[in-house]
């Protein structure tokens, strides 16, 4: 049976670890498409609570039977599922089909004439909420698969009634190239994953055949030297650029730095002004993520009006610099940067806010980055006032680098670390003082140590 053929003859699906950010999203444009959806998944959360109140079975804990309790006509498993997975074995032994996720996602945005994909290094996940956001307000009914909740529509998937799907585009082991895309959106292209590519030039070659398989037209970070040089080569191109050199077709003026350092701006058109923009969420970088969704948005005849509108109700998405309270004077947020360059972007952004003083928590996300790019972390890592980390996060790796994050800490003046999320909290918690920012970052479970440091302040009161 053909992959594109599967939604065709099939009607129950069975989600391995249906909690994961990249599997709910696609089950629940199934279970709203008529499919029976039915899941799995060995830890609870907030996800697997909206995924219940859909009408989904989610079984807790990952058994054979659940394959045959089920009935289940084709299985959907994470790259993060083990072969010897009971249920995934259980499935191939019986003869049913099953398919990772981003070949899921393939074949579910092959039901829609329009599929924008979202890819780059870094801001894919706000930046497919930003033009979700836009395409909803601008009356055009997309449906969407986000990698995080957009407050906007309460969920990371939206089911549209239009011809339009919105994605991410992952360049992980290159699971973007399951999409053949309307129009893609390359953001930026920079040295991550290197434990799998090599090379930044690898990376650049990965792009490339991504973007051949665009059908109708690029919309890329013209700025972005890695960018151009990904689509050289590539015949009959319909490139739209965008960035702050005004040589690009979407461009800016009038930058005005807000209190808490949103950004205003005049969005630029080939020359002309489209509209004036008043971002509410920070950082420069957002400038640009903002310049891709408008780009898309307007593509697609997102009237300039409906732009500026749902660039300016657009408050962020979970985990991208998420302000989780102020308690006795002192702020605590949340943020997914992994990365030195995202770290750059968070950190500069943080310290051009008013606050007294900046509190970074860092997790180090995997052993291959922390070596690979360790200069590169701890030169991120001098921008706050004040550094604490956590040991690195394995995730799916053995340390064969002989890399610990005491290395890391040798490189950053004044910084320590913690063993575990109860000792960080206390100790930040003790020096913090009112008018401070603690900022938890990374792209593991760090964010369990923010709700832990909130949860104590909650204590307090």
């Amino acid at each position: 049976m053909e992959n594109k053929d599967l939604l065709e003859k099939i009607k129950k699906i069975h989600f391995i670890g249906i909690g994961g950010s990249g599997m709910s999203p696609i089950a629940e444009i199934l279970h709203h498409k008529g499919f029976v959806v039915t899941g799995s998944d060995i830890n609870e959360s907030d996800t697997l609570e909206r995924v219940r109140s859909w009408g989904v079975p989610v079984i807790m804990g990952q058994k054979a039977e659940n394959i045959t309790d089920t009935g289940a006509e084709l299985v959907v498993y994470s790259a993060a599922v083990k072969p010897e997975n009971p249920e995934l074995a259980a499935a191939q032994a019986k003869g049913i089909p099953t398919v990772e996720r981003s070949v899921m996602l393939g074949i579910v945005t092959q039901q829609y004439r329009h599929v924008i994909a979202v890819a780059g290094t870094h801001g894919k996940t706000t930046t497919t909420s930003m033009i979700t956001q836009i395409m909803t307000t601008g009356q055009k009914d997309p449906s969407a698969i986000i990698g995080g909740k957009l407050p906007f529509i309460g969920s990371n998937a939206r089911v549209g009634n239009s011809d339009i799907m919105i994605c991410e585009a992952c360049e992980y082991v290159d699971t973007f190239l399951q999409l053949t895309p309307t129009v893609s959106i390359i953001l930026n292209v920079d040295a991550d994953h290197l434990e799998y590519f090599g090379s930044l030039e690898n990376i650049i070659k990965s792009f490339h055949r991504f973007a051949s398989k665009t059908t109708e037209a690029l919309i890329v970070n013209g700025d972005d030297q890695s960018v151009r040089k990904a689509l050289e080569g590539i015949p009959n191109l319909n490139v739209i650029t965008f960035g702050l050199d005004p040589s690009n077709d979407y461009s800016v003026t009038n930058i005005i730095d807000e209190p808490k350092a949103c950004e205003d701006f005049t969005l630029m058109y080939r020359g002309e002004k489209l509209t004036d923009i008043k971002l509410s969420i920070p950082g420069k970088h957002n400038i640009l993520n903002a310049l891709a969704a408008a780009a898309t948005a307007h593509y697609y005849g997102v009237n300039p009006e409906a732009i500026a509108k749902g660039l300016n109700e657009f408050t962020g998405v979970h985990r991208r610099f998420e302000q989780l309270g102020t308690f006795q004077g002192v702020t605590v947020a949340d943020d997914f940067a992994h990365h030195p360059t995202e770290l750059n972007a968070t950190l500069n952004a943080a310290m051009n806010m008013g606050y007294r003083k900046v509190w970074a928590i860092f997790q180090p996300h995997t052993f291959s980055r922390t070596y690979l790019l360790l200069d590169d972390f701890a030169e991120a890592l001098r921008i706050p006032d004040h550094v604490v980390m956590t040991e690195i996060l394995a995730v799916r790796e053995v340390n064969t680098y002989g890399i610990q994050v005491q290395d890391l800490a040798d490189k950053v003046p004044g910084s320590c670390w913690f063993p575990s999320f109860e000792e960080i909290s206390n100790y930040v918690m003790k020096q913090a003082q009112p008018g401070d920012l603690i900022l938890t970052l990374g792209g593991g479970d760090i964010y369990k140590c923010a709700n832990l440091i909130v949860e104590k302040y909650k204590a307090k009161q």
